[in-house]
């Protein structure tokens, strides 16, 4: 009898040990990323521009207090997603000489924060332009074929889960700002302008063997601390003009992505919006669990981000969990995982 308990003991235990392999196995082989600061996780560590994050107060809710490069006080979307789907919790920035092939072979990050789909975004601040991210990939490639062979590097690449977002510093860094694109482009004509070089960029990347996309487009900029405080004329309040550019591109790249899936063999590209909920937190803060929403954490919260958020500011708070933003341009942790949380489970539904 004693002999059936302990069989049936360990029978259930390698049961669940069984059931937790199963949980934890991951879903994709790799996520890779691309895009602008709501994704960078430190590439822009090592270039030659004033746009970084690797110092105090950033990065202090990340693991070990360590800022890393990412323009929050801990962990961004692409971060929760990876662990989401089984992987590592945090995707290395391509540029970290402190990663190499082995570090990168289950997920890795081509993003610039600053950059955009326009070249003349990227340029402002000295960044990586959208094709570079495009010509380190083919380099990850490279390296990928080396590490693990040709047939298991182009497994991992076909099956990888592509992480895209950008387009936010085309509008505030570029068209709003300097009058190059301005000139001779109607907000309207900039945003298919933009989408036409989108368009170019994930013909790029399919043609390199991508096949699983998620897209994400603008979020409520217009609602961003930096856009409020200098919206004198409407009370600090949202501007409202960003807002509908905003969602008038998401649309047309929500239209993008169902004319590439019908148009390329083999393409899954999701609609991955996240202004809708990004909109919600901000406009009813206090049901996520927020106090603070016209406001960043880091020091006065109206302007600073970069260099000017400084670890020697006495008007830094205490809790970040209680803003929605970290910074004068960038959600916190608490919010980006909120984000992520949203958008993960139609990403889980689509490409697990």
């Amino acid at each position: 009898m004693a002999f059936t308990y302990i069989s049936a003991g360990l029978l259930i235990l390698v049961l669940l040990l069984t059931q937790g392999s199963i949980l934890v196995k991951a879903k994709v082989p790799a996520v890779i990323v691309f895009g602008d600061s709501s994704v960078d996780t430190g590439n822009n560590n090592v270039i030659a521009t004033v746009l970084k994050s690797n110092f105090h107060p950033y990065g202090r809710d990340f693991e070990g207090g360590r800022p890393t490069g990412r323009f929050c006080n801990g962990r961004v979307p692409p971060d929760f997603i990876s662990e989401a789907f089984g992987l590592k919790p945090t995707i290395p920035a391509y540029l970290d000489p402190a990663y190499n092939i082995s570090d990168f072979a289950s997920g890795v990050c081509f993003a610039s924060a600053g950059t955009g789909y326009d070249i003349v975004t990227s340029s402002v601040l000295n960044v990586i332009p959208l094709l570079k991210e495009l010509e380190y990939f083919q380099d990850y490639q490279n390296k990928l074929r080396a590490y693990v062979g040709e047939a298991k590097a182009k497994e991992i690449v076909t099956e990888a889960l592509y992480l895209v977002s950008l387009g936010t510093n085309d509008f505030l860094e570029n068209y709003y700002i300097f009058p190059q694109r301005r000139a001779h482009l109607s907000p309207t004509q900039f945003q298919d302008f933009l989408i036409g070089l989108a368009e170019n960029f994930l013909r790029k990347l399919y043609n390199l063997g991508a096949r699983k996309f998620s897209l994400t487009g603008l979020p409520p900029m217009g609602c961003l601390p930096l856009e409020r405080t200098t919206n004198f004329p409407g009370h600090h309040d949202c501007v409202e003009e960003y807002n509908n550019v905003a969602l008038e591109f998401n649309g047309k790249l929500s239209s993008l992505a169902i004319k590439l899936n019908r148009e390329l063999p083999g393409i899954r590209i999701l609609d991955a919006e996240a202004f809708k909920i990004f909109d919600q937190i901000i406009r009813k803060p206090d049901a996520y669990g927020f106090e603070v929403v016209e406001k960043a954490c880091c020091a006065t919260g109206t302007y600073e981000m970069s260099y000017l958020c400084s670890q020697h500011s006495p008007f830094t708070c205490e809790d970040a969990s209680k803003y929605v933003f970290w910074d004068a341009f960038h959600p916190t942790e608490k919010t980006n995982k909120i984000i992520s949380d949203y958008v993960t489970p139609l990403l889980l539904a689509n490409f697990a």
